[in-house]
């Protein structure tokens, strides 16, 4: 099974992807939301990339139990800067 993201792919069958996770959100419980400014956000993208992540999870939304349901707009809001940041540091996908 091929694996497809960005300029990238991978066989899934030959070995397992490492994925990084970034949390864009306030309240995630994961890491205290470390990295809500793009800056941050990027900063751990590259510690990432240089620690061997093959992807990048980034989420801008919690999933946290109770967690508020936020807009579609402010979703965008967070999550595009972080993305730009992240996008002109690494080559991860």
């Amino acid at each position: 099974m091929l694996f497809k993201a960005r300029d990238k792919q991978w066989d899934l069958s030959e070995r397992t992807l490492v994925v990084g996770v970034i949390n864009a959100t306030p309240d995630s419980f994961s890491d205290g939301g470390e990295c809500l400014s793009p800056e941050a956000a990027a900063s751990k993208a590259v510690a990432f990339e240089k620690a061997g992540a093959d992807i990048l999870d980034i989420g801008a939304e919690s999933t946290r139990p109770g967690a508020r349901l936020i807009t579609a707009e402010e979703e965008m809001e967070r999550l595009l800067p972080v993305l730009k940041a992240v996008f002109e540091q690494t080559a991860l996908p």
